[in-house]
């Protein structure tokens, strides 16, 4: 088993690195504060490859890895949680093309995803239906030629500033098996009936936007209908198998520069005239944080790389998600705790760093979500 990243993955890194340092840095604070974006920034990431990276070459994309597309997300969280989560957000459910759409859905939605021209979501959760995605009620009705949809869906990634959304609809209601009920249906966000509302007021990841969307007989054509009608749970669940495993990064971006920061602090910061880090108690935990942070990479990046080598493991993936994102909550803790009163307040990044972290063990799978499906493979059903 190697563990060492290859030469063009070390490249990868670099790049993503100093393209967060360079572009990202320094309009951090501003964009959280005013909970905006530059939209030139899509622009530049896509320009240089940083977009929807696992996303093959013939449909325009790096034909990178879902391996290298975390390392590409780490760096970018490393230095801002909030924009990395906007960059992230750019290409989120394009998996779904990749798998299960047809020919002609990939050219005509993935090209302009990962050139920065475009930007998708993936509408999934409902007021209340949130982990239990099966209770989804927003309908899609085939008449003729076209689905009619209406509904409403909350906490969506670019509803308001998205060109198409992926939506998981209800469309067979009198389907006897549940998982069986329900289908993904790409939507234009310019079609009549459509609108969106950003939610504001987050916790952290305020520079990216999330809104809700409303469908009032939204009508799209039955092509836009991506794999088969009634699969639409089993297609989910197979693009959760992956992004939770990139999603993982996250957590290990946002441990990363919160140690980091702690780090720098620590080195500068005098106190009983010592430097805070020549303190034993104080190396001890920076130890902790960073072999922390170095088993979340780990995990993630093992997770990342059975997927590539078509050997996915939803078991490890859960695992990685969830160790991911409570390491983040954990170290960032860390971190603020070292900066002291100093870290309190927003001219310090560790204070925007400390509210973005618990989101990581809420979305994209919360960690009950986690244990349940790591409890259920080990123990095995009763």
């Amino acid at each position: 088993m190697d563990f060492e990243l290859s030469r063009e993955q070390k490249d990868v890194r670099q790049a993503a690195r100093e393209f967060a340092i360079g572009e990202l840095q320094d309009i951090a604070k501003d964009c959280d504060l005013n909970e905006t974006f530059p939209r030139e920034l899509i622009t530049k990431a896509g320009g240089l490859g940083f977009l929807g990276a696992f996303i093959d070459e013939e449909y325009g994309g790096a034909g990178f890895g879902f391996l290298e597309h975390a390392i590409i997300l780490e760096e970018f969280w490393r230095i801002d949680p909030g924009l990395g989560q906007q960059l992230c957000s750019v290409s989120f459910g394009a998996e779904e093309f990749l798998l299960f759409g047809s020919e002609e859905q990939r050219r005509r939605f993935l090209p302009p995803l990962v050139e920065g021209k475009k930007m998708m979501g993936f509408a999934i959760t409902e007021p209340d239906a949130g982990s239990d995605t099966l209770s989804a009620s927003t309908h899609a009705v085939l008449e003729g030629d076209e689905y009619r949809i209406n509904g409403s869906k909350v906490m969506i990634g670019n509803g308001s500033v998205g060109d198409f959304l992926l939506v998981f609809c209800l469309t067979d209601p009198d389907e006897k098996k549940r998982a069986k009920r329900h289908s993904i249906i790409a939507v234009e966000t310019d079609r009549a009936g459509y609108e969106a509302d950003p939610m504001h007021g987050k916790m952290g990841l305020r520079a990216s936007d999330t809104s809700s969307v409303f469908f009032s007989d939204v009508r799209v054509p039955k092509e836009n209908l991506v794999g088969e009608r009634g699969n639409g749970f089993s297609q989910l669940m197979a693009f959760f198998d992956r992004s939770r495993a990139y999603v993982s990064a996250h957590g290990v971006g946002l441990s990363q520069g919160a140690l980091d920061q702690a780090v720098k602090h620590v080195r500068n910061r005098v106190q009983f005239g010592k430097k805070l880090g020549s303190f034993q108690a104080t190396q001890f935990k920076i130890a902790e944080m960073a072999t922390k942070v170095e088993m979340a990479r780990t995990m993630t990046h093992k997770a990342c790389t059975l997927l590539d080598k078509g050997k996915g493991n939803t078991d490890i993936t859960a695992m990685a998600k969830m160790f991911s994102g409570r390491t983040a909550v954990e170290v960032v803790d860390e971190a603020l705790q070292l900066h002291g009163g100093y870290g309190y307040f927003n001219d310090q990044d560790i204070e925007r760093f400390y509210r973005a972290a618990k989101v990581l063990e809420i979305y994209e799978g919360a960690k009950e979500v986690e244990k349940i499906i790591i409890g259920r493979n080990v123990i095995g059903r009763l």
